[in-house]
């Protein structure tokens, strides 16, 4: 075992090599196939009236790359040994396109966060829209760049050229596998944050989950929480506060048990399969979580506003709702999450 630390670009990767019963090309290369179809299917079924976002132009962005990837690993697989413009491709170059875009993606996490979080609190609050247009090219152009710079920073690192030329000398059961620490970081922060949160909120999370109802509303099942309003700043934030994380966790759970349980075992993820779409977007709820609790007194109440995120509902955190399909009974003041 042996660490190679990138200097120019902030990041610690772990190297391990491990002999494969089968031949590394063909796993890559199902592993690939997986992860696309993975991606695809997510993009897929994420709702289509979404605000456009920074963070939704580098998934469609990630996906397409890990979908050339997949296609430059299944035409070298396929016809083994091969020129083109006169350079020389073998199976060695499957593997060492897997590593550099390991490299890549493994120093991309924390840059790719701060810039979605940063997008999301300033334009939460806005209350004159820029162009579409003029948005849409700002947000292509800085994807571009970002993958420009990460390709490049990798490429320049010595420590990285000279282990991927070290590759040249492998067998063909034999490829290293690189572990972003970024993505351990990024997940122990976020585990943290959210126990804090838990914490500081169980005894209202406690009393709104024993009085939980499952109602009708627009021909759709939803949760029914009591809502009471307060005065108090400091109760208001808390109020919504445990109103995101419910609907949050709501949608999420299955991800936030599996980062727990990925962290306890202390299980070494390769770079190419750890950022992938499920993932991006199971941040992104997080970070408009956060960016809608810093900024919850200049939220702009407009339905434009609410389709921000294409997996949770988070307009339920901040409006009550009168059901008008429950039982007539049923009194004002009450709080309809949908997750």
């Amino acid at each position: 075992m042996a660490a190679i630390l990138c200097e120019n670009c902030s990041g610690w990767y772990h190297y391990t090599q491990v002999n494969q019963p089968l031949e590394i090309s063909c796993m890559l290369l199902l592993i690939m196939l997986g992860k696309v179809s993975l991606d695809l299917f997510v993009l897929r079924v994420k709702k289509k009236n979404v605000k456009v976002s920074f963070m939704g132009y580098f998934c469609v962005s990630l996906a397409f790359l890990d979908f050339t990837l997949l296609i430059n690993i299944a035409f070298i697989f396929y016809f083994e040994d091969f020129a083109l413009w006169g350079v020389r491709f073998t199976k060695y170059h499957i593997c060492l396109f897997t590593q550099i875009t390991s490299f890549t993606y493994g120093i991309l996490h924390y840059p790719v966060y701060l810039v979605a979080v940063l997008d999301y609190y300033v334009t939460i609050a806005q209350t004159s829209q820029s162009p579409k247009r003029s948005k849409r090219l700002f947000y292509i152009f800085v994807v571009v760049f970002i993958w420009i710079s990460g390709f490049s920073c990798i490429l320049k690192v010595p420590a990285i050229y000279e282990e991927l030329e070290i590759q040249k000398h492998f067998s063909p059961y034999q490829c290293p596998s690189y572990v972003s620490v970024q993505s351990y970081f990024v997940s122990f922060t976020m585990l943290l944050l959210i126990g804090m949160a838990l914490l500081a909120c169980w005894k209202e999370i406690l009393m709104m989950l024993l009085s939980v109802r499952v109602v009708s509303f627009a021909s759709q099942p939803v949760l029914m929480f009591p809502y009471a309003s307060n005065s108090s700043s400091t109760c208001c934030r808390r109020q919504l506060l445990t109103r995101l994380l419910i609907c949050f966790l709501g949608t999420w759970a299955p991800f936030v048990l599996l980062q727990i349980i990925i962290l306890s075992l202390g299980a070494q993820i390769p770079a190419y399969m750890e950022m992938n779409v499920p993932w991006l977007y199971f941040i992104n709820s997080f970070l408009i979580a956060v960016a809608y609790w810093c900024r919850c007194h200049d939220v702009d109440l407009t339905e434009e506003m609410w389709s921000t995120d294409p997996f949770v509902s988070w307009k339920f955190c901040f409006t009550p709702f009168n059901n008008e399909n429950t039982e007539p009974a049923e009194k004002p003041g009450t709080v309809i999450v949908i997750c």
